[in-house]
């Protein structure tokens, strides 16, 4: 079994990594500031425009604040370099920050459809007053500030392959549906039709619960040694038989780490070569490999003999 890891494995890791995780903390302080402007904004605007759909918008931009917190603790865990009780290094520590978030989302999400029920089963025409235009106009500031801040974070998110980043963008997003509801409920009760609020808020919490699902789940198979795709498998077939030396491939497993990739190979040589020829041909599979994937954290390269004539005549 050869292992080129300790070299190549601390030197590309670092910079992976380091690059990532400064590209994260920046993303997340700067969205945790708008955030933190936003909720004051929202929460004077609602108490001054009598909104309880703006206020409770305010609330929803608020504990955006604490996730944002949740991120920044799992991005700053997960870049942490191996040590003697990880010593396959701390990136599931991200996927658990992504189940947070979800939680976090999810209980959002339920909140808003409990309340807005609440109100679609009690609410009549006379109860709620008219909010000021004020309100209104917090609610689009939000839409687009918060839209905007939904791609800026998963913009990020994919350049680095951050779940957890990833689950934060779709909080944003999440929030910008809240305040379209919120838009939405403000503009009905001006129009005279207060019950639009909550029966908006709840067609939003079906599509935040769903989010918060699919990022659970995702974050599950991180953790559980999910293998990669079909379609990356495959690439890192053809890659290895494409190598000078290469005779075939025998097995190949690759595993999921977090937002990182280990793999393991074993590949056939001319069992006539000398250990240091051989292990020039798997040193070569490995290079390849994680040139190719950056993902990668790890390879293991197996050389198993083999008789060249015997393999040319099956071919």
């Amino acid at each position: 079994m050869t292992d080129f890891g300790e070299k190549n494995f601390l030197r590309d890791n670092v910079r992976f990594e380091a690059g990532g995780e400064r590209v994260a903390l920046r993303v997340s302080f700067s969205t945790m500031a708008v955030n933190a402007l936003l909720a004051v904004f929202k929460l004077f605007a609602g108490i001054y425009a009598h909104s309880g759909a703006m206020v409770s918008d305010a609330a929803h931009s608020a504990s955006d604040v604490l996730s944002t917190v949740v991120v920044i603790i799992g991005v700053r865990v997960s870049g942490q370099a191996p040590d003697e009780n990880h010593q396959y290094g701390h990136e599931r520590f991200e996927s658990v920050a992504a189940l947070l978030l979800s939680v976090m989302l999810a209980l959002v999400g339920l909140g808003i459809g409990v309340l807005g029920t609440r109100k679609v089963l009690g609410v009549t025409s006379g109860e709620l007053a008219a909010p000021g235009l004020i309100a209104l106009f917090a609610a689009a500031v939000s839409i687009v500030i918060k839209e905007a801040m939904y791609w800026y974070t998963r913009h990020a998110a994919k350049k680095i392959h951050s779940g957890v980043l990833m689950a934060d963008a779709w909080h944003h997003r999440s929030d910008a549906m809240s305040s379209v509801g919120s838009f939405v409920g403000v503009l009905g009760a001006r129009m005279g039709y207060p019950v639009l609020d909550p029966v908006v808020s709840v067609v939003i919490c079906c599509f935040i619960v769903k989010v918060a699902v699919d990022i659970f789940v995702d974050a599950v198979r991180k953790m559980t040694d999910e293998a990669c795709d079909p379609e990356t498998i495959d690439r890192i077939e053809a890659l290895i038989s494409a190598q000078e030396g290469v005779l075939g491939l025998d097995r190949l497993y690759t595993r999921r780490f977090g937002e990182r990739i280990f793999v393991d190979v074993e590949i056939r040589a001319d069992g006539d070569l000398s250990l240091r020829e051989s292990h020039a041909i798997a040193e070569l599979v490995h290079d390849h490999i994680e040139e190719e994937f950056p993902s990668v954290k790890h390879c293991m390269v197996h050389v198993n003999p083999s008789d060249r004539k015997r393999d040319t005549i099956s071919m």
